[in-house]
């Protein structure tokens, strides 16, 4: 699939009111600007590159989550932990059938972020990187992400492979860095 079809796709699992996306394009790692393609062209965790960039640690906080189609999917935010200042928004589509049911309970209690969860239970993971984005923020993310709408920030699309399976599709944006 291309980018820009699955990005629509995780998307529209959350249809809204005011366009979460006023425009988003595909971009090259080195077109992308300091210090969005250090937090996003990587093979790892954001949960972790978060918590590094932002010297906190990150809660999580559940908007919405829906099963479609036997997946698990969710909308969330990522804060500072201490102070709510939203670090990241994110969509996933998890299939749970690649982990335990002790990794599926602690995600479904919606209290740790994702990537710290796999961690924790030393999921066999690995990482792979679909696409960077240049993303201008639609009312939707503006509100979520608290910036103006129209102002442009990044992200990137990724899916977890747990134990060798494709278990988890990411859509994840990082807040407005300065």
């Amino acid at each position: 699939m291309n980018p820009l079809a699955e990005l629509h796709a995780l998307v529209e699992l959350f249809p809204e009111e005011r366009p979460l996306i006023a425009h988003a394009e595909h971009v090259a790692a080195p077109l992308m600007p300091e210090p969005y393609r250090k937090m996003l062209a990587h093979e790892h965790h954001m949960t972790v590159t978060m918590e590094e960039h932002h010297h906190s640690p990150v809660d999580v906080h559940v908007l919405d989550e829906r099963e479609v189609e036997g997946l698990y999917c969710r909308k969330i935010l990522l804060t500072k932990q201490g102070n709510d200042q939203v670090v990241q928004f994110g969509i996933i589509r998890f299939d749970f059938t690649f982990v335990t049911p002790e990794v599926k309970a602690e995600i479904l209690s919606r209290e740790i972020p994702l990537g710290r969860v796999l961690i924790r239970h030393n999921v066999l993971r690995h990482i792979d990187l679909g696409a960077l984005l240049k993303i201008e923020a639609g009312p939707g993310l503006a509100k979520h992400l608290q910036m103006p709408a129209g102002e442009t920030t990044y992200g990137r699309l990724a899916t977890i492979f747990c134990n060798g399976r494709p278990a988890v599709d990411l859509f994840e944006i990082t807040a407005p860095l300065t």
